[in-house]
């Protein structure tokens, strides 16, 4: 069967911590790709919608990217670091690059003047998001 080991399930806790993690995702990740996906019909809707819907968006996303932040702690905590090989180490390491460039970039975002700008750091931040979304699933085994 592939060497996986016989699944198992997990204890309250477990369950407690990573679907809070997971939740948080849906909502940071998920969110910015809706959010790109609609953006143009939202601007369609009136020229001022864009910025009321980012506004909505950003009271909903960034305590989900906060979330992810002490979720990932407690994940990082909970595991047995002894046994984690030297690659793992550098994927986990990636993965946090990852999360700070989606933070900053999401940040940047808010606050860019320009469309151009504007563009460039949601860019950066959805890429860093979906880059860490996917390493943080390499981790995870």
């Amino acid at each position: 069967m592939l060497g996986l080991s016989q699944p198992q399930l997990a204890d309250a806790l477990t369950i407690t911590r990573l679907s809070l993690h997971v939740l948080a995702a849906t909502v940071w990740v998920g969110g910015q790709l809706v959010l790109a996906g609609l953006i143009g019909t939202v601007r369609a809707v009136a020229p001022d919608a864009p910025k009321r819907v980012a506004a909505a968006f950003g009271r909903l996303s960034w305590p989900a990217y906060w979330l992810l932040i002490a979720t990932g702690v407690w994940n990082y905590l909970a595991i047995d670091h002894a046994s984690a090989s030297a690659t793992w180490n550098a994927v986990f390491g990636v993965k946090m690059l990852c999360v700070v460039v989606a933070g900053v970039g999401s940040y940047l975002h808010t606050k860019a003047t320009s469309a151009r700008s504007r563009g460039l750091w949601a860019g950066l931040g959805t890429l860093g998001s979906i880059l860490a979304l996917v390493l943080g699933v390499a981790i995870a085994g």
